[in-house]
């Protein structure tokens, strides 16, 4: 009989490969399990209202490449964490609907009273939160289904939403804040809905954004831009003068960015950090010729793009502080983000799910297998040296 017999191994060798597979499960475990919509340089701008509905332009190619059908105006855009999914308000219809970023297939829609014109995504919970100002509530769905979770009841209409991202909490909540701007800028819990504390804001609460870090910025109907201090709730206007639209900011340096439509500009405001001397407002303002309707910086610093009245967006050079060029996309342009490619496989949430499943059992099976393989080895090196001996 022939027997598999493994070659001599001195202790060296044999150290290298048990090394291997601890160092390949180390490298499986720090690999994120999903990427965020925005993260790393992203490939894809999308612009919602324009005239085939909503327009995707391919950032790497500078040009627009895909269209999405849509059975109404919609107003806001979001994706999914992962960039499979496009969220969508058609505030005509009284709806929100999921669509397929890939293929723009329709998933599912809701029916969401008030002409939701906002969204927000809580990655901690899965929850997608919906608004409009006609109503004085926030809708809580399901991202993968469009079932309703729950509806909270705020003070008043509702003209911004957003949610911090401050960590776990205890009790098996998320610790995620969701923030309503209604009469007031009001804090809930992200899983129930209830209602935590409020923040008076002079002249009335309008668009929010939460960067990383314990500042909210808010623009307030009356024509300002605050800051409000997470810990202690201070409120500090940065600047006023403008119509000022929903911003968004650069995760690099922290300046937010705000569209300022009755100036035809964008103001960028410089981080205001807890404990620090609040910084002289505006940092500067790029001048557009016409009025901003949103605006959307890529998450690596480099990019930003602006939706324009008129049915155009303007492509900008963050570091070099210029113009790179202009798409024009008709319609009128509402909201725009930036993401990744979408996912090559599961265009649907069962799919999705499936395809998570198999990975998962994969990856399991494949770091099982790696701790075996050298137990193995060195069980068959063991014995041949024993056999070797006695020989």
């Amino acid at each position: 009989m022939t027997h598999f017999v493994l070659p001599p191994y001195d202790r060296r060798s044999l150290m290298r490969l048990l090394l291997l597979p601890v160092i390949l499960c180390m490298l499986l475990l720090l690999v994120p399990a999903s990427v965020h919509a925005d993260g790393g340089a992203p490939n894809l701008a999308y612009v919602a209202g324009t005239s085939r509905g909503i327009s995707v332009i391919d950032i790497s190619q500078q040009k627009i490449t895909n269209t999405i059908s849509v059975p109404s105006l919609p107003h806001m855009v979001l994706l999914s964490v992962d960039a499979r999914f496009l969220y969508v308000t058609l505030p005509q219809q009284n709806r929100v609907a999921i669509y397929a970023a890939k293929t723009g297939a329709q998933l599912c829609t809701a029916d969401v009273t008030g002409q939701p014109t906002l969204l927000a995504l809580d990655p901690g919970s899965n929850t997608l939160y919906v608004a409009g100002n006609k109503v004085a509530n926030v809708t809580a769905l399901d991202p993968t289904n469009c079932h309703v979770k729950l509806v909270i009841h705020t003070d008043g209409p509702v003209y911004g939403l957003a949610v911090a991202v401050v960590g776990s909490g205890i009790s098996g909540s998320t610790g995620n804040q969701l923030w309503v701007a209604a009469n007031t800028l009001s804090e809930y819990d992200d899983l129930k809905g209830q209602f935590i504390t409020s923040v008076t804001i002079p002249g009335g609460p309008h668009y929010v954004s939460i960067p990383p870090g314990a500042t909210i910025y808010v623009t307030t109907r009356a024509g300002s831009v605050d800051a409000i201090d997470l810990m202690t709730r201070h409120v500090i206007t940065l600047t006023s003068g403008g119509n000022y639209g929903p911003m968004d900011f650069d995760e690099t340096t922290g300046e937010v960015y705000v569209p300022d439509m009755q100036n035809n500009q964008l103001v960028v405001l410089s981080p205001v950090n807890v404990g620090y001397t609040v910084p002289h407002e505006p940092a500067r303002v790029v001048h557009l010729g016409v009025a901003p309707q949103s605006v959307a910086i890529t998450s690596d610093g480099q990019l930003g793009f602006v939706a324009l009245s008129g049915g155009n967006v303007a492509m900008l050079d963050i570091p070099g502080r210029q113009l790179i060029t202009t798409f024009s996309v008709g319609g009128s342009p509402q909201f725009i983000i930036t993401g990744l490619y979408p996912p090559v496989i599961g265009t649907t949430p069962q799919q999705a799910s499936t395809y998570g499943t198999i990975i998962n059992i994969a990856a399991y099976i494949l770091v099982i297998a790696l701790f075996l393989i050298p137990i193995w080895l060195f069980t068959s090196y063991a014995r041949n040296n024993r056999a070797k001996k006695k020989g």
